[in-house]
C-alpha cells in the first residue's frame, strides 16, 4: 500500500503516484550564461549550482528564465528550491517547474529522498530527459503535503542556522588566533584582555617545555591505550579514532603521554606539511616513538601553546626553518631541536591562562554546534526515509 510509515497527525489514506511528466509539471534546462550581463547586484538571481548551495553567480538586471516555484536539481543530484522569485539557471542546473498548487518543499524533499539520479544513470550526470521519466507519491491531500513541506523547511531552518552559527564561531576564533597573538616584529598583541598590559617575552621554547622520556618499559599501558593525533579531533584513542590499532606487536617502547602533556607528530598533512601539535585533554595514553611529547616548565602553561600552534600558518613558519627534508621527502627533526624555535609568551602566567580558557569556551562552543548540526541532520535523515512512501 500507497502509505508512508510516519504520518503526521489528522491525516490518513493511501498516495498517488505522481509523474513527472504529468500536466502539473514542466521541466526546464537551464541556459548559457551571458557574461556581458551578469552584475553583482540585480533583479534576477543566476544559479550555478542549485540554490541549496547557495550558488549564485551574479544577477541579471532585465531577464530571466523562470519564474519560482521550481525544484532545481544539478547533473549531480543536489537538490534545491526556488521560490516565488524569477530566476536564470546555468546549463548544469534542470528545473522542475511546479505548474500546480503542488508544495515546493515537499517535492524537492521526495526528490533528494529518492535520490534519483543513481536511480536513473548510476553516475552524476542528469539530463532533463531523464529527469522527466521520473515520479512520486504525493498525497490526495494538499494540506498533508504543505504541511509534510512546512516541517521539513523548519527542519532546515534549524540546520541553516546552526551552520552558519558553527561557521561564525570558526571565524571568530580565526580572527582571534591572529588578532590575540602578537605579530611578526612585535611584541604586544592588538587585542588583549582587560588587566593585562606591557610587553610580552620571546623565548626558545625550550625555555618554556622539557623533553619527556618516560617509556611504557613495564607494559602498563597495552594496544587498547595507543593514542593517535588528529588535527580535528585532537588527540584521541587510536581505535577510537582509526577503528583499529595500528601498534607492533610490543608497545614497550611507546611514550607514555599523560593528560596535560604536549604532543609533537612528525606526521605530514596537506595545511602542516612539518606535522602537528597537540595538547593531550584526555586519558593518559601511550604513542610511538616517533612522536615528541613534551611537559611544561614552572611559570607556563601547556593550553597556552596548544592554541598558539592551533593555525597551520603560525605552526608552519614555527617549524619550516627548523626541518631537513631527508630522502623521499621524509622529515628529519629531533625532539630536541623542534624546541630550537622561538615564539612570544605572556610573561605573566594568569594571561596565558586567560587566552587558553577563551579558546577553549570556544572551541566548547564549535563542538555543540556541530553536534546539534549532525543531530539535526540525522532527525532529517530518519524522517526522509519514515514520512514518503
Amino acid at each position: 500500500m500507497a502509505k508512508p510509515e510516519i504520518r503526521l497527525k489528522g491525516f490518513e489514506g493511501e498516495w498517488d503516484l505522481c509523474s513527472f511528466d504529468s500536466k502539473d509539471f514542466s521541466i526546464v534546462a537551464g541556459g548559457d550564461v551571458d557574461k556581458k550581463l551578469l552584475c553583482d547586484k540585480g533583479k534576477y538571481p543566476v544559479v550555478a549550482n542549485g540554490l541549496q548551495n547557495d550558488g549564485i553567480v551574479g544577477y541579471y538586471e532585465n531577464s530571466y528564465r523562470i519564474k519560482g516555484p521550481a525544484v532545481t536539481v544539478t547533473g549531480r543530484g543536489d537538490v534545491g528550491f526556488a521560490q516565488s522569485r524569477h530566476y536564470c539557471f546555468t546549463p548544469v542546473v534542470r528545473l522542475l517547474s511546479i505548474r500546480s498548487c503542488h508544495d515546493v518543499d515537499f517535492l524537492a524533499n521526495s526528490i533528494n529522498r529518492h535520490k534519483i539520479v543513481r536511480e536513473s544513470t548510476g553516475v552524476p550526470q542528469l539530463t532533463a530527459i531523464q529527469l522527466l521519466r521520473n515520479s512520486v507519491y504525493i498525497p490526495k491531500s494538499n494540506k498533508e503535503e504543505s504541511a509534510i513541506g512546512g516541517y521539513f523547511k523548519s527542519i532546515d531552518s534549524l540546520i541553516n542556522s546552526t551552520t552558519k552559527k558553527m561557521a561564525s564561531l570558526r571565524q571568530m576564533k580565526s580572527a582571534c588566533l591572529v588578532s590575540m597573538f602578537p605579530q611578526a616584529g612585535e611584541t604586544t598583541p592588538c587585542v588583549r584582555f582587560k588587566g593585562f598590559e606591557g610587553e610580552w617575552d620571546r623565548k626558545q621554547l625550550s625555555d618554556c617545555l622539557d623533553i619527556s622520556t618516560e617509556r611504557n618499559l613495564n607494559n602498563q599501558y597495552n594496544k587498547d591505550n595507543v593514542l593517535s593525533v588528529s588535527d580535528d579531533y585532537g588527540v584521541m584513542n587510536q581505535i577510537e579514532l582509526l577503528g583499529r590499532s595500528y601498534a607492533g606487536k610490543s608497545v614497550s617502547n611507546y611514550g607514555i603521554l599523560k593528560h596535560g602533556e604536549l604532543v609533537y607528530t612528525k606526521s605530514p598533512l596537506k595545511s602542516k606539511p612539518f606535522g602537528i601539535v597537540k595538547e593531550n585533554t584526555g586519558e593518559t595514553g601511550i604513542v610511538s616513538v616517533l612522536y615528541a611529547i613534551y611537559k611544561v616548565k614552572e611559570g607556563y602553561w601547556i593550553p597556552y601553546f596548544h592554541y598558539y600552534f592551533d593555525p597551520a600558518w603560525r605552526l608552519n613558519a614555527y617549524l619550516r626553518p627548523l626541518i631537513n627534508k631527508g630522502a623521499k621527502n621524509t622529515m628529519n627533526i629531533s625532539d630536541e631541536t623542534a624546541l630550537t624555535g622561538y615564539i612570544m609568551v605572556p610573561k605573566d602566567i594568569n594571561e596565558q591562562q586567560r587566552i587558553a580558557s577563551y579558546f577553549r569556551s570556544l572551541d566548547k562552543q564549535i563542538s555543540l554546534q556541530e553536534q546539534r548540526l549532525e543531530k539535526l541532520k540525522q532527525i532529517k535523515a530518519a524522517c526522509l526515509d519514515k514520512m514518503f512512501v
